[in-house]
């Protein structure tokens, strides 16, 4: 027998929360993403990887102020008992350049999507961003980002430290979720307590407003650049080619952050 255990979570996502809050800090941040740190640990002391880790994915349990973070959308997720995989899937902007390159990959797939986010939270745009998908792995592949001026002016170098071992290209060097809660931007007393929530919203809206209606859109991308890759290499496509798209999920199957 099998049995699901669900709860309902109603707190809505992350981005509508902070679109909707009057003040908004890098301890905001940080205050989120150790708790998805610490839900992703738990995940991965259970040989649990995520694989589709977004904002989208991030609720809030329920409405109240101090409401914790839920994980949702276990579409992707997959027991990794021997800890590497070789199935290509996850979402454009958040997959890790392993899998894009085709190579067997780990758990440390899911501290690169948490390097993304932690990314987005602090400057209301993504680190890696073209409309042309193939522009948009390569620069992926490379980890070819920048903190661009004014909008990480005043961002905490701790903030950036920790972001840049988060998206560190070779998975071996990228901090683990251990290593990322042990951090001083997570741990620490390091993260800046000004108010940033009018840059980062404006940023948000603009880059993110339409991404709702891309979801769905989006969730075969990646699997369709392997399939070219794959097609280009042997010349043709094989028909058990593992297809995985991202599936949209509002059931609430979720890992709480404790």
């Amino acid at each position: 027998h099998y049995y699901l255990v669900m709860e309902l979570v109603s707190g809505g996502e992350l981005f509508d929360r902070i679109l909707d809050r009057g003040v908004y800090t890098e301890k905001d941040a940080s205050h989120v993403i150790k708790q998805v740190l610490e839900a992703v640990s738990y995940l991965h002391q259970n040989s649990i990887v995520h694989r589709d880790l977004k904002p989208e994915n991030l609720l809030y349990y329920s409405p109240d102020e101090s409401a914790k973070i839920m994980i949702s959308d276990f579409g992707l997720s997959k027991m990794a008992d021997h800890g590497v995989m070789s199935t290509a899937c996850g979402t454009p902007g958040y997959v890790a350049p392993e899998v894009l390159a085709q190579k067997p990959y780990s758990k440390a797939v899911d501290c690169w999507s948490i390097g993304v986010i932690t990314y987005i939270l602090l400057s209301g745009y993504p680190p890696f961003y073209e409309e042309n998908e193939t522009r948009l792995f390569s620069k992926i592949m490379k980890a070819e980002y920048a903190f661009h001026s004014p909008y990480w002016d005043e961002i905490s170098e701790s903030a950036k430290d920790f972001i840049r071992h988060m998206l560190e290209k070779n998975p071996n060097k990228r901090f683990t979720t251990e290593q990322a809660l042990g951090h001083p931007w997570i741990s620490g007393d390091t993260a800046h307590n000004d108010n940033i929530v009018h840059s980062v919203c404006e940023q948000m809206q603009k880059n993110f407003a339409k991404s709702k209606w891309k979801r769905v859109i989006n969730a075969t991308v990646v699997v369709s650049h392997m399939r070219r890759l794959q097609s280009s290499s042997r010349g043709r496509i094989s028909s058990s080619s593992p297809v995985t798209p991202t599936i949209p999920c509002s059931a609430g199957i979720s890992a709480s952050s404790i």
